[in-house]
């Protein structure tokens, strides 16, 4: 019996609980009575409606189900943003829907609604998938109109897209299923097909008060903009139906006509299972974050057959580079090693003993070439973080690690095959950069419970933090004792410690998800496949290199 794993089973299973409580909470939107209010009109909640037009008995993926978590609490709350999107299936096609959550400030827009629904867009367009708009909103929440409406990548933004995304030949349905008021009426239109249920969806730029106290007419909105109205005077929309099920259905007779798509050709053969069991992932995955494992064995878990053939095995160790399926996809990995490594010796090169989570100049320059490998190859990459940084010192820096670095980062950059990130563990400063963070374009992003995203570590950072606090205090002639050193650093780490939680970069959109490590496999098949929608363009170069 392994003790060790047993406690690291018990607390990774612990988080795992912990993160369906949470979706439990998150589901309810604006709580039960609202859900109740909606129910009572004969409309369905958004979940519902999303549930109903997705393909039974398929797999589906939620993106940013934790968005506007404990933020917005001043304005009551935004839970999931105010807005529901899965990836899934509608007869047999993979698509994104994307639908108001009216149990939320009425589906009214926060900062955080119109990053998401960017992001749906932003998945929409790369991958040249399906979209479906499900439209229940007020528009846009007024008290924090200026941090919505303005900007380049705020409200306006989603109806430019929706043109360029027509232009570039994508699918866009919507379906006004209750409000749609203000600016927010352009986004069903601007789509290639719309419709309206009748007697509870209206769409207009301004509704009956406004229109009064505007001009002085005196209309009920029903009249305004109804669906009658919209379908045989105005013409602005193309379909009515009676009522939410029936303009669902209608939706899935429309996509159901939709043609093949041009494939960009990654290679798929038949899946397996992985021959080791994946409940082990658990115990494996130690309970410390700074603790050593073996990052092969969290690999041959997730991967067909647990097949895994490692390219330059014994150079570079402290990643794992290497070939797999997942699902029966052709993956590149590239993934920290967790474990202590020791280099091999030579005459000109001693022996050296090489932390794990630790980016070298061996194995920056080893990832780099791999990456380059797999765009010449078109295999999509998966890359497996569990990285504290670039290692640092006068050797370090003697080595030429910034130069090694910076391939790898510029090899990350230009590549032009699909990329997954998975955060495992630490994700930490400019190894979250190497290891195709945020900002480097992943077509998908999600964090395992056990993540931590920041500069540093909880650890680290607080003791700078204190340094700093305490030299302040000092300067205003303050005197620090021994116990309130203690309990400021206690303060600093419990602030860091919430900052740097998978839950914190979830509800900001720095991640697409946190999520059941079980549901790696399903996060990464779905994302190729989706990324296959979209024949690759552009040509991989990575520009000029300091060698």
């Amino acid at each position: 019996m392994d003790i060790n794993f047993n406690k690291n089973e018990d607390y990774n299973k612990l988080l795992v609980s912990d993160l369906k409580n949470r979706f439990a909470k998150v589901k309810l939107g604006g709580g039960q009575k609202k859900i109740d209010k909606l129910h009572e009109k004969g409309k369905m909640t958004a979940r519902e409606r999303v549930d109903y037009l997705l393909d039974k008995k398929t797999k589906s993926i939620e993106i940013g189900t934790f968005v506007g978590e404990e933020m917005y609490e001043e304005h009551g709350g935004c839970p999931s943003g105010g807005v529901v999107v899965k990836i899934g299936y509608i007869k047999g096609k993979q698509c994104i829907v994307v639908a108001n959550d009216a149990t939320v400030k009425a589906g009214a827009w926060f900062p955080i609604t119109g990053k998401k629904n960017l992001r749906a867009q932003e998945i929409s367009i790369e991958n040249k998938l399906p979209i479906i708009y499900l439209v229940d909103s007020a528009g846009v929440y007024l008290p924090m109109q200026d941090e919505i409406f303005p900007d380049k990548e705020h409200f306006g933004r989603i109806f430019r897209n929706n043109a360029i995304m027509s232009s570039m030949g994508i699918t866009q349905i919507s379906a006004v299923m209750g409000s749609c008021v203000a600016g927010g009426a352009y986004l069903p239109i601007m789509s290639d097909e719309a419709l309206i249920v009748d007697k509870t969806a209206s769409i207009f730029l301004a509704g009956s008060y406004l229109v009064k106290a505007a001009i002085g007419e005196s209309i009920d909105n029903e009249t305004l903009g109804g669906a009658t109205t919209h379908c045989e005077i105005s013409g602005v929309t193309d379909y009515k139906a009676k009522n939410d099920k029936d303009a669902l259905d209608k939706i899935k007779f429309i996509v159901d006509k939709i043609g093949d798509y041009d494939k960009a050709g990654f290679s798929k053969t038949e899946s397996f299972e992985p021959k080791e069991n994946q409940d082990e992932i658990f115990g494996i995955l130690p309970k410390e974050r700074n603790a050593q494992y073996d990052m092969l064995e969290i690999i041959k878990r997730l991967v067909d057959k647990s097949e895994f053939e490692q390219y330059k095995e014994g150079y570079g160790q402290t990643i794992l580079t290497g070939y797999a399926r997942i699902d029966g996809w052709a993956v590149g990995i590239i993934a920290n090693q967790r474990k202590l490594v020791k280099t091999t010796s030579s005459k000109t090169k001693p022996t050296e003993m090489q932390f794990g989570g630790v980016i070298y100049h061996d194995s920056a320059d080893k990832a780099s070439r791999f990456i380059a490998n797999c765009n010449q190859k078109k295999i999509p990459l998966v890359f497996l973080q569990d990285v504290t940084g670039f290692m640092v010192g006068s050797k370090s820096e003697h080595g030429g690690i910034i130069k090694d670095g910076a391939k790898m980062v510029n090899a990350v950059s230009n590549s032009v095959v699909p990329k997954f990130t998975i955060i495992i563990g630490n994700s930490y400063g400019a190894g979250n950069y190497a290891m195709c963070g945020k900002a480097y374009d992943p077509n998908l992003i999600v964090a395992w419970p056990s993540a931590e995203l920041a500069v540093m570590s909880g650890n680290s950072a607080a003791k700078v933090l204190l340094q700093i606090e305490t030299a302040s205090l000092k300067k205003k002639g303050e005197k620090i004792t021994p116990e309130k050193e203690a309990e400021l650093y206690k303060e600093i780490k419990s602030r860091y410690d919430k900052q740097i939680s998978p839950y914190y970069a979830a509800a900001r959109i720095w991640t697409d998800a946190v999520i059941n490590p079980l549901e790696t496999r399903t996060w990464i098949s779905m994302g190729i496949e989706a990324a296959n929608h979209a024949p690759i363009d552009k040509k991989f170069n990575m520009g000029i290199l300091q060698v």
